[in-house]
């Protein structure tokens, strides 16, 4: 219930409240979390807690933490829809991780873009990371659009060097070439400067929403999937990155180049110097991110109800699909790149069949119930 809606439903009578035909039935309608409105989040988390970053940059008092958890949120989301999340991280590792909820895609800025939005991603991580010099590792968590926006980001900061000074200005090339040369070696396979340890997304939709049942909201109906095609410019360039629909000067459909390096962005090997990757995908109550996109499968590879494999640890997580290791081939990469798929299909499964090239880059699926 809404603040200050309480008091229009209650009633006295005899002298006591009655709240009962106040009462709103909207209370037991769930609401997709990826559409809950943006509000604007404190500085620190409840209780003080100064590990959860929310752009003050703030430390507490115990071992300063060298593990940076940056965290992004879904469509139309803000850093706020992380704060239970980021306060369990630093009450679970005070003394490891520090949280970064990222504050630079809310509300309707979510509608900019994927890569507009990763632009923004990168340049809020390099922000704290040069803020806080003792960080060594990093990881990544994305709900829903979130995951997608990370996958850019990383392409953007992958051996990315973060120095502000050059060595140029010192009129000495033999120093700047000997130094490039040190700065290549030391950011080979990092991000961001830091070693990276997790990229873990929450129900995103990596194949996109194009078809193919991939929102279950519209039923398998191919007469509405066909019409959110068509509407999808109301949610602007991210709804022609979700619906496979943008062709920047000829080029493939966004997050198909993004199953590869694609020039300077190296998408699939920034993925893959993660040491752990996990795509969390939901088998049922997902209204807005099908089972398929979210888990990168087909439809014939998902898991039977009858053959769900419960975790002992998380009741709710029902299966886990253990990394297959594959090797990556120059001559399928580039074949990859070349050929440009027409349909959708065709571009759903040019999206799969990455899924298991590269050892770290394939996903462990978790399936929660709910």
């Amino acid at each position: 219930m809404a603040p200050g809606a309480r008091g229009r439903g209650e009633a006295v009578e005899g002298g006591k409240l009655s709240r009962r035909k106040g009462r709103r039935y909207s209370a037991y309608l769930r609401r997709p979390s990826c559409f809950k409105p943006a509000c604007d989040p404190p500085a620190v988390v409840d209780g003080g807690d100064q590990r959860v970053d929310k752009g003050g940059g703030r430390e507490g008092e115990q071992r300063i933490p060298t593990h940076l958890v940056v965290m992004a949120n879904g469509i139309i989301g803000s850093a706020a829809n992380w704060r239970f999340a980021a306060k369990q991280f630093v009450k679970k590792y005070p003394e490891d991780v520090f949280v970064h909820c990222s504050e630079c895609n809310c509300s309707t800025l979510t509608f900019d873009g994927v890569d507009v939005m990763g632009e923004r991603l990168a340049e809020e991580v390099i922000s704290v990371v040069a803020r806080r010099p003792e960080l060594e590792k990093i990881s990544f968590v994305g709900h829903s659009l979130g995951g997608l926006i990370a996958r850019y980001a990383i392409g953007i900061l992958y051996e990315k060097d973060l120095s502000t000074k050059c060595p140029e200005e010192n009129g000495d090339s033999k120093t700047y070439t000997s130094g490039t040369q040190h700065v290549e070696e030391k950011l080979k396979g990092k991000i961001a400067g830091l070693e990276p340890m997790n990229f873990i997304t929450f129900a995103t939709p990596h194949l996109g929403s194009r078809l193919h049942k991939q929102i279950p909201i519209l039923r398998g109906s191919y007469a509405l999937e066909k019409m959110a095609y068509h509407i999808s410019w109301i949610i602007g360039r991210t709804g022609k990155h979700l619906f496979l629909k943008d062709k920047d000067e000829g080029k493939p459909p966004l997050l198909l180049r993004m199953v590869n390096d694609c020039g300077d962005l190296k998408f699939m090997s920034a993925l893959q110097s993660f040491k752990r990757c996990v795509a969390y995908s939901n088998a049922c109550y997902d209204f807005i991110v099908g089972w398929k996109t979210s888990s990168i499968r087909r439809q014939d590879e998902l898991p039977k109800r009858e053959s769900f494999t419960k975790s002992g640890e998380y009741p709710h997580v029902v299966y886990v699909e253990k990394p297959k290791t594959a090797i990556v081939q120059q001559e399928d990469i580039l074949e990859t790149m070349v050929s440009q798929p027409k349909t959708a299909s065709e571009m759903e499964e040019k999206s799969k069949s990455r899924k298991a090239r590269g050892n770290s880059a394939s996903p462990v699926h978790k399936t929660p119930l709910e």
